[in-house]
C-alpha cells in the first residue's frame, strides 16, 4: 500500500512544483524525448524525501518495487530523477540486490544526469561487497555500452583514502583508447577528484600512461595539480 501511496505523492507534487516555461528548456538541455516538468533539481530530491518520510519503505524489496515502477511508467524526466533519489534510502544503501536496478537505470537512462545519478551508488556496494563488486566492475569495464563502461570509471567518485587504486587503474586502462567525449571526460574526473586525496598517485598514473590519456582525460585529472609544486602534493 504504501508503495502506491508514495508514488502517487511523488507524481502529484512533482506536477503540483512544475514549471512548463523551464520545462521546455530542460528537455532541449538535456536532449531527451522525454518531457521534463521544469522543476530543480534539490525541490525534486525535497518531494521525494518527504514522501518517503510520510510513506515508509517496509523493505529493500519495497524499495527496488518503488524505483523500478517510478523509472519504467515515468511520464517526465523529473519522476526519473524521484526514482534515483530513492535509490538513497538506508534500507539499500549496501543492498547488492540493488545491482540489477542500477544496471537498467544506466542501460536505459543512457544520458549523464540519469547515469551519473546511481554511479556513485556502485561505490557504496563496492565497499561493502569488495569481493563480487570489483570483479563486477572490471567487467564493466569492457561492456559494449558506454554508458555501463563510464559507470565502472566514476563509481569511486567521493572515496577519497578508500579508494581501491588498482580497480581505478584497471577500469581506466581498459579505456585509454576510447574515443568517446563522455568516456574520456570520466576518465579525467574520476582522476581530478583522487587528485584530492592523493596528487601523487594521480601525477604518477598520468606519466606512466602518457601519452595514450587524451589530451581531454589529463587535463581535468591535472587541473587541481597545475599551480601545485610536486613538492607540496602531500599539503591540503
Amino acid at each position: 500500500m504504501h508503495n502506491t501511496e508514495l508514488l502517487e505523492a511523488i507524481r502529484s507534487a512533482l506536477r503540483s512544483a512544475a514549471d512548463a516555461d523551464r520545462g521546455r528548456g530542460a528537455q532541449a538541455y538535456m536532449k531527451s524525448e522525454m518531457p521534463s516538468l521544469g522543476v530543480r533539481v534539490p525541490e525534486v530530491r525535497r518531494i521525494t524525501k518527504e514522501a518517503a518520510k510520510q510513506f515508509p519503505l517496509a523493505s529493500p524489496e519495497d524499495v527496488r518495487r518503488a524505483v523500478l515502477e517510478l523509472w519504467r511508467n515515468a511520464e517526465a524526466r523529473e519522476e526519473r530523477y524521484a526514482a534515483i533519489d530513492l535509490t538513497g534510502l538506508p534500507l539499500v544503501k549496501e543492498d547488492l540486490g540493488m545491482l540489477p536496478v542500477y544496471e537498467e537505470i544506466i542501460r536505459t537512462g543512457a544520458w549523464w544526469d540519469l547515469v551519473d545519478g546511481v554511479a556513485h551508488r556502485l561505490g557504496a556496494l563496492l565497499l561493502a561487497h569488495p569481493e563480487i563488486m570489483r570483479p563486477l566492475l572490471v567487467k564493466w569495464s569492457a561492456d559494449q555500452d558506454m554508458w555501463i563502461r563510464r559507470s565502472s570509471i566514476t563509481a569511486q567518485l567521493g572515496a577519497k583514502a578508500k579508494t581501491d587504486t588498482a580497480l581505478l587503474s584497471v577500469v581506466i586502462q581498459a579505456n585509454l583508447a576510447d574515443k568517446e567525449f563522455f568516456i574520456r571526460k570520466a576518465i579525467g574526473w574520476a582522476l581530478r577528484e583522487f587528485s584530492k586525496t592523493d596528487p601523487a598517485w594521480v601525477r604518477a598514473f598520468a606519466a606512466e600512461n602518457a601519452p595514450a590519456l587524451s589530451p581531454l582525460s589529463t587535463r581535468e585529472a591535472l587541473r587541481l595539480l597545475s599551480a601545485r609544486p610536486r613538492g607540496q602534493d602531500g599539503l591540503k
